[in-house]
């Protein structure tokens, strides 16, 4: 029994041992209409990189509606966003596209 519960203790400490995975740290864009070339630019004092119709960027402090109505305003209208807090809904979307 004590073979048992040591090797069960042992278990327990390997897995506190492992980090957590960590959340997200990059920002995603689909863009409605795809680009004829790769750009980059700087939004939002970050820059954003996109390709065909995938934009991304290292996620910063800033709400996810804001900085998507400037990623639409430099790239074009956006059908995706994402942040690390999780995908913006459908009126969130409809809100960047018309700010």
């Amino acid at each position: 029994m004590t073979s048992v519960i040591s090797r069960l203790l042992a278990c327990a400490l390997i897995g506190a041992a492992v980090p957590a995975a960590a959340a997200p740290t990059w920002w995603s864009a689909g863009l409605s209409t795809p680009l004829d070339s790769p750009r980059s630019a700087i939004v939002n004092s970050v820059m954003w990189k996109c390709a065909g119709d995938q934009c991304s960027a290292p996620a910063q402090d800033s709400r996810p509606v804001m900085v998507c109505q400037k990623v639409a305003k430099k790239f074009g209208p956006v059908t995706r966003f994402a942040s690390p807090a999780g995908p913006l809904s459908a009126d969130e979307l409809a809100k960047c596209n018309a700010g």
